[in-house]
C-alpha cells in the first residue's frame, strides 16, 4: 500500500475529486484526516473509511480561515501522533465574466479560496513534516492559467497560476528538509463544480485529446503518486493530469 501508516490531510474532501482521494487513500493505508464546509458529507465519507477498516476524521472549516488549516494540522498530531502529507484541493472557479466587469468581491473570493488558503496550508503544515523529518505537499491547480486562457477566468486563472508559483518557491526552500512539494493540473473532471449541462460537457469534453471528461479518481490516482514514495525524486514539477487538453486544439 502506497500510503501505508501515513498520515495525510485532504481538503476539499466532502465531493469531487477530494472524496475521490480520501476514498483512495484510505484504500492505500493512509490515516486521514479530511477538511471541508459540508459536514454531513464529510461525516458520511469518514464513516464509509472506518467501515472498511481504515483510519479517518474530520474537522469542518473553510479554507479563507488560517485557523481552519491550523487546527488540520493540529488534529493530524492529536489524532495520529504527525503529519506526513497533505492535498490541498479546495477551490471555486467563481463568477466568470470579463476582468473590467468583475465584481471586486469576486476577485478576493476566488483568490482567497484558490490561493491564500494554499499560503495558509503550507505555513502550518511545514514545520509539522519538519518535526516528522519529511513530508509531500500537493495543491490541486488547473491548466487554466498555465497552458491556456480560459475568457471569463481571469480570476480563477491568476490564483492557480500562483499556486504554481509558490509551489516552486516551497520545493527549493524546503528541499534539503525532505520535504516535496507539487502542483495537479486536472483537466476537466465529472465532479459537482461541473454542473449538470450535458451540453457544456460535450463542449469541455472536444477540449480534450481523449475527448472524455476525467472521473475524479484518476485525477486521484494521480495525487497519489505525488504524495507517496514512488514520486521521491519529483518536486516543485506542476503535473498536468488534463487528458490531452493542454496540447489538443481541435
Amino acid at each position: 500500500m502506497l500510503l501505508n501508516g501515513k498520515t495525510i490531510i485532504i481538503s476539499g474532501a466532502s465531493s469531487g475529486i477530494g472524496a475521490a482521494a480520501a476514498r483512495l487513500f484510505a484504500a492505500e493505508g493512509a490515516r486521514l484526516i479530511l477538511g471541508a464546509r459540508r459536514a454531513a458529507l464529510l461525516e458520511e465519507i469518514t464513516n464509509e473509511i472506518l467501515a472498511g477498516g481504515g483510519e479517518a476524521d474530520f474537522v469542518v472549516g473553510d479554507v479563507e480561515d488560517s485557523g481552519f488549516a491550523a487546527e488540520l494540522v493540529q488534529r493530524a498530531e492529536d489524532r495520529f501522533g504527525g503529519l506526513d502529507g497533505a492535498f490541498n484541493n479546495a477551490g471555486v472557479t467563481g463568477e466568470m465574466c470579463p476582468i473590467p466587469e468583475m465584481p471586486e468581491s469576486n476577485w478576493h473570493k476566488v483568490i482567497a479560496v484558490n490561493l491564500s488558503s494554499g499560503f495558509y496550508a503550507a505555513k502550518h503544515q511545514i514545520p509539522a513534516m519538519r518535526k516528522r523529518g519529511g513530508g509531500s505537499i500537493v495543491f490541486t491547480s488547473s491548466f487554466v492559467g498555465h497552458t491556456i486562457g480560459l475568457p471569463g477566468m481571469g480570476a480563477y486563472a491568476a490564483a492557480k497560476a500562483g499556486l504554481i508559483g509558490m509551489t516552486q518557491v516551497l520545493a527549493a526552500e524546503h528541499g534539503s528538509e525532505k520535504i516535496r512539494v507539487n502542483a495537479l493540473l486536472p483537466g476537466g473532471t465529472m465532479t459537482p463544480m461541473a454542473g449538470e449541462d450535458a451540453g457544456f460537457h460535450e463542449v469541455v469534453r472536444g477540449f480534450h485529446a481523449l475527448k472524455r471528461m476525467a472521473d475524479p479518481s484518476e485525477i486521484a490516482q494521480a495525487a497519489l503518486f505525488l504524495l507517496s514514495d514512488q514520486a521521491s525524486f519529483v518536486t516543485g514539477t506542476a503535473l498536468i493530469a488534463d487528458g490531452g487538453n493542454s496540447i489538443s486544439k481541435l
